[in-house]
């Protein structure tokens, strides 16, 4: 998680590449995120934020909404940085049904089309750790970010329909 000194209430957003990054890369991801977080505005107004690259694979970039609540423009000028980051490094950021998780201390990642087969040989289980990218705040992240597959999101889905392709 992010420790940092932003409360628990400021707004997270999570980017999962579709990809892990070279201990090179990472070192130059969490210094483009650090000067993008120095120069976020909102209004003109600088957004008290923070981010960070966890894991080689998820940018997390965090807006204290006390302080300064971002608008509409620091949230696009946020977007157009994760693009640039993703042209840069030639990775997604933005496949929602990329689906992170962790095997033997490992995040590795896998597509919608690809989980019903690391279900039925065991890749994945109800005890495997996945992501909820879809968390809204610091404490959010905190406390339901990695969540056994069990109580998942992901395991609601995949139990309630016949195919992935049916909630597309």
């Amino acid at each position: 998680m992010i420790n940092n000194n932003l409360p628990d209430t400021s707004r997270v957003w999570i980017y999962q590449s579709t990809r892990p990054f070279t201990a090179g890369e990472a070192i130059e991801i969490n210094e483009s995120i650090g000067n993008f977080v120095q120069q976020w505005t909102s209004h003109k107004a600088g957004v008290r934020g923070d981010g960070q690259l966890i894991n080689t694979r998820f940018v997390v970039l965090m807006a204290d909404e006390d302080f300064e609540k971002p608008s509409g423009c620091s949230i696009d000028s946020s977007v157009r940085f994760i693009k640039e980051l993703e042209q840069r490094y030639n990775t997604n950021f933005f496949d929602r049904w990329n689906i992170a998780y962790v095997k033997d201390g490992e995040v590795l990642s896998c597509t919608k089309e690809e989980l019903p087969s690391l279900l039925l040989n065991g890749t994945i289980t109800d005890d495997t750790i996945v992501f909820n990218n879809l968390v809204q705040t610091k404490a959010e992240m905190n406390a339901k970010w990695q969540v056994p597959y069990k109580d998942s999101w992901l395991k609601r889905i995949a139990t309630s329909h016949t195919s992935f392709s049916s909630v597309l």
